[in-house]
C-alpha cells in the first residue's frame, strides 16, 4: 500500500503496518490511499477496513480500475441472482423471508431480498403485526424517476424508492419533559424534531427498511432492511412487550389503530350506524375476548368522532374541473386504483378501482367460480360508462369486486385491453393460482379474445340485460297482460332461432307482422333493439349462454346500483366522474361490506332488513316443491303458492323458460321474481318443460360439430365423449320413464314444448 502526502513523497506500508498505524498522527497529512486487492485476504476485509477505519479518519480510498470492475460485477451478480420470494400468505413479514447480506456499496452489511413489487403492501402489513413489537411503518421519504431517464442504471437503480420507518422513531421524546414556563416544542437531539400530532409516541426506534422498485426489473422490489430490531440508539428495546417501561401503556402496541379497523368504522358511519352504537359494539367486542390485546382495543369515542367529522367534511369535488378532481382523488387513494389513464385528445379517461376488501372477495369467490361483467351507460344520470365486475357468494349474491369508469360511452369496448392486464396482474400478484371457472359478459361488443387471454377460462353470454329491457318495454308500452305474455314469449323465439338456424331477419319480421297493432312497442323495438339484435343473436351462436341462476343476482345488483348511486347523483352532474367515484367508493362500497360483516359475525341482526342482499334465486330455494302447482294436461302455465299468504297463488306463463312471466307485483315492474325461478328449477329437475336456451345452443353446437368433424383427434375425442354422455343421460331417463318413476308428458302438450322435451347437458 502506498500513502501520498501533499509534497508528493510517499511511504510504503505492509498490511500489518496499515492496521497498526491508522490512528497515528502521521496519517493526518495524507489525503489519498492507493491500494491493491492482494493486500487484503478478502473483499469483505477491505470493505470493513474502509468503513470502520478509513472513512472515520477522512481518508479517501481509491481502488485500481480493474479491481473496481471486479468488485462491482460481483455485487451486481449477487443481487440479480437472488431468488424472488413470494410467501403463500395474504400478509407476510421478515420472518417468512430468507435474507442475504449485501456486500459493498452504501448498503454494505444490510439484509436484502427480492419480492414481487405488487406484494410490498403485504410485507409492510406483515411487519406491522410483529407480536413482540407491534408497529406501524410510515413512509419517511419517497422518490420516483421516469422510465428511460437512465442510460446505464446501476444494479440497484430504482424507478421508485420508498423509505419506511417505524412510527415510534427515530426521534425520542421519552426524556423530554418540559418544565413550567418552558417551550414545549423542544427538538430532541436525535432527530428532525417534532412532527405534529405524533410527539407522544416518539421513543427513538431505529427500525427502518428501504424498498426499491428496480429500474431494470420493474415487477420486482428490492427490500433493504437497514435495521430489523426495534431498538433505540443504545440497542435496548424501546416499545412493545420487551420494553419494561412500555408495559401497561399503549406503547406495548401499534402506535395507531389498524387500517382494517379504520375501514370498518368508516363503513359503519357511511351506512348510517350511530357513533354511540359503534363505540358500544366495539367495547362489547373487547370485553368478549377478555380485555385489550392490541392497539385497536383502545379505540375511543374521540377516534370515532374524528372519523365522523372527516366523512362529513370530505369534499366530493376536489377541483372545479372534473378531470383534475379525479386526478387529485387518484393521488390520495392510489392503493385503491389499479389503472388510471388521463383524458387526452380522443382518448377517454379510464379509472380502474378495487379496494383491498374487494380484492379479498374476488380471491375468495372468484377462484373456481364465476365472475360477471355488469355494464351501465347511457342512462339519464350516467352519461359515462361504468363496468362492474361481480363475484357470487354461496347464496348467489352478486358482490362488486372491481369498478372501471370510462369517460366515453361510445368507444368503451375498444379500451378493455388497456385496463384488464393491470387488473389480472393485481389479482395474480396476490395468488398466482387464482383462476375463475367462467366469465359472464352482457355486451356483444366486448373484445372476447382479450378477456379469454386474460382470464384463461371459458366465456358465457348472459341475457339478463335483454330479458329485462324487453320486459320493461312491454310493461311500459303495452297495457294488456294477455298480449304482454304472448309478446314476451315470442320475443324469446327470436333468440331461439339460433337453434334451428333460421334467419334473424325472418324471425323479427314475423314478430312485427303478428303484433302490428301494438304500434307503440313496435316503434320502441325498432328504434332501440332492431339495430343491434343481429349482434346479440350472433353472440349467442358463438358463445355458450349463462344459466338462469345468475340472472336474478346481476339484476339485484343493478337495482341497488341504480337506487343507491345513480338516482342520488345530482341531475346536472352526470358528466362529473368524480361524483360517481365518491358515491361508489364510500356509501355503496360500505353497503356491501356491512352486509357481509353481518353475515360473517352475526352482529347487527336488527339492521339486516335494511342491508339484506338476498336475491330471488336464494328466496326461490326456500319455496317447497309442494307449493308449485303444475298441470300435466296444460304446460302453458304454472301456479306458485305465496309464502306470506297460502290462500294466494301466483300464475306463471311459459314455465321453465328464461322468458316466463309471473303476475306477482315484483314481476309486474319488470324484475325476475322468485316464482319464475322456482318453477324453472322445478321443471328442470323433472324434465317437464322446454330446455333453457343455454342447453339448446349447446346441443346445436354439438350436432353441428358432429356434422363437420374436426381434423384434430383431441377435439374429435372430446366431442364424441360429450355426445356419448348425452346418449347415456337420455337412456337413463327412458329407463326411468318405462319403470314409472318419471312421469311422461301428456299428448296434449303444445308442439313447442314437446319438440324440446329431451334433456341435454347444460354448461353454465
Amino acid at each position: 500500500m502506498e500513502f501520498k502526502n501533499e509534497e508528493g513523497t510517499s511511504n510504503e506500508f505492509t498490511k500489518s503496518s496499515v492496521a497498526g498505524s491508522l490512528n497515528h498522527e502521521l496519517l493526518s497529512d495524507y489525503q489519498d490511499v492507493f491500494t491493491t486487492m492482494d493486500l487484503f485476504d478478502s473483499r469483505d476485509e477491505l470493505i470493513h477496513w474502509v468503513r470502520e477505519r478509513a472513512i472515520p479518519l477522512g481518508i479517501v480510498v481509491v481502488v485500481h480500475c480493474s479491481e473496481l470492475i471486479h468488485w462491482m460485477a460481483a455485487r451486481m451478480e449477487d443481487i440479480l441472482s437472488l431468488p424472488v420470494q413470494d410467501p403463500p400468505y395474504s400478509e407476510f413479514s421478515a420472518a417468512h423471508i430468507n435474507w442475504v447480506k449485501v456486500e459493498g456499496g452504501r448498503q454494505g452489511g444490510d439484509d436484502i431480498a427480492l419480492i414481487p413489487f405488487s406484494r410490498v403492501d403485504d410485507f409492510v402489513k406483515g411487519e406491522s403485526s410483529n407480536a413482540d413489537c407491534p408497529a406501524s411503518f410510515r413512509v419517511e421519504s419517497r422518490r420516483k424517476r421516469a422510465e428511460g431517464s437512465l442510460s446505464k442504471p446501476r444494479v440497484d437503480g430504482y424507478l421508485e424508492y420508498t423509505l419506511y420507518w417505524c412510527s415510534y422513531g427515530p426521534e425520542d421524546y421519552r426524556d423530554v419533559e418540559p418544565h413550567i414556563g418552558e417551550n414545549s416544542s423542544i427538538k430532541p437531539a436525535s432527530g428532525k424534531g417534532s412532527r405534529p400530532g405524533r410527539r407522544h409516541m416518539m421513543r427513538g426506534c431505529l427500525c427502518h427498511f428501504t424498498v426499491k422498485r428496480l429500474y431494470t426489473r420493474p415487477l420486482l422490489a428490492l427490500i433493504i432492511y437497514n435495521q430489523r430490531n426495534h431498538v433505540d440508539k443504545t440497542g435496548a428495546p424501546c416499545h412493545g412487550i420487551l420494553d419494561q417501561e412500555a408495559v401497561g401503556t399503549r406503547a406495548m402496541y401499534a402506535p395507531r389503530i389498524s387500517e382494517e379497523l379504520r375501514q370498518k368504522v368508516m363503513a359503519m358511519l357511511h351506512v348510517g350506524v350511530s357513533l354511540d352504537t359503534i363505540v358500544q359494539h366495539h367495547m362489547e367486542e373487547v370485553q368478549r375476548h377478555g380485555g385489550p390485546h392490541n392497539r385497536d382495543d383502545f379505540l375511543t369515542r374521540n377516534d370515532v368522532r374524528n372519523m365522523e367529522r372527516l366523512i362529513r367534511n370530505a369534499p366530493q369535488e376536489l377541483h372545479s374541473n372534473a378531470d383534475c378532481s379525479v386526478k387529485m382523488w387518484v393521488q390520495r387513494h392510489h392503493k385503491h386504483v389499479f389503472y388510471f389513464q388521463e383524458s387526452y385528445g380522443s382518448e377517454p379517461l379510464i379509472l380502474g378501482l378495487q379496494t383491498d376488501w374487494q380484492l379479498q372477495q374476488m380471491l375468495r369467490y372468484g377462484h373456481s367460480g364465476s365472475v360477471a361483467f355488469h355494464s351501465a351507460s347511457g342512462s339519464k344520470r350516467l352519461k359515462n360508462t361504468l363496468y362492474s365486475l361481480l363475484a357470487f357468494d354461496s347464496s348467489h349474491n352478486a358482490i362488486p369486486v372491481a369498478w372501471i369508469i370510462i369517460s366515453s360511452s361510445s368507444s368503451h369496448p375498444d379500451n378493455i385491453h388497456k385496463w384488464m392486464p393491470s387488473l389480472i396482474e393485481r389479482i395474480r400478484g396476490k395468488d398466482t393460482r387464482w383462476r375463475p371457472n367462467a366469465i359472464l359478459v352482457d355486451d356483444p361488443s366486448f373484445q372476447l379474445s382479450v378477456i379469454r387471454e386474460a382470464f384463461q377460462c371459458r366465456i358465457l353470454f348472459c341475457l339478463w340485460h335483454v330479458r329485462r329491457g324487453w320486459l320493461k318495454g312491454l310493461l311500459k308500452h303495452c297495457h294488456n297482460f294477455d298480449v304482454q305474455r304472448e309478446m314476451f314469449k315470442h320475443l324469446g323465439r327470436i333468440l331461439y332461432c339460433t337453434r334451428n338456424a333460421s334467419s334473424t331477419a325472418d324471425a323479427v319480421e314475423e314478430f312485427l307482422q303478428i303484433y302490428i297493432d301494438q304500434s307503440v312497442f313496435v316503434e320502441y323495438f325498432r328504434n332501440k333493439w332492431l339495430p343491434k339484435i343481429e349482434s346479440w343473436v350472433n353472440c349467442i351462436r358463438n358463445l355458450p349462454v349463462a344459466g338462469l341462476e345468475h340472472y336474478p343476482s346481476i339484476e339485484s345488483y343493478h337495482l341497488r346500483l341504480k337506487s343507491r348511486v345513480l338516482t342520488l347523483l345530482p341531475a346536472k352532474s352526470h358528466q362529473r366522474i368524480d361524483l360517481l367515484v365518491h358515491a361508489i367508493t364510500t356509501q355503496f362500497h360500505s353497503f356491501y361490506w356491512f352486509d357481509t360483516y353481518i353475515v360473517e359475525t352475526g352482529y347487527f341482526e336488527n339492521l339486516r332488513d335494511r342491508f339484506s342482499l338476498t336475491n330471488p334465486w336464494y328466496q326461490a330455494e326456500h319455496i317447497p316443491d309442494m307449493d308449485v302447482l303444475l298441470e300435466e294436461e296444460n304446460l302453458q302455465f304454472a301456479k306458485v303458492v305465496s309464502q306470506a299468504d297460502n290462500s294466494v297463488a301466483y300464475t306463471l306463463w311459459n314455465p321453465g323458460s328464461e322468458f316466463g312471466l309471473c303476475d306477482c307485483a315484483w314481476s309486474m315492474v319488470g324484475n325476475m321474481c322468485k316464482h319464475t325461478i322456482k318453477v324453472a328449477i322445478f321443471c328442470r329437475s323433472r324434465q317437464i318443460a322446454r330446455p333453457l336456451l343455454s342447453a339448446q345452443v349447446y346441443r346445436q353446437a354439438l350436432l353441428s360439430l358432429l356434422q363437420n368433424l374436426p381434423d384434430d383427434p383431441l377435439v374429435l375425442e372430446h366431442a364424441i365423449s360429450h355426445v356419448t354422455r348425452m346418449q347415456q343421460d337420455i337412456k337413463s331417463l327412458e329407463d326411468l320413464s318405462n319403470s314409472g318413476l318419471l312421469q311422461p308428458l301428456s299428448s296434449g302438450t303444445n308442439s313447442m314444448v314437446a319438440d324440446n322435451i329431451q334433456p341435454f347437458p347444460q354448461i353454465n
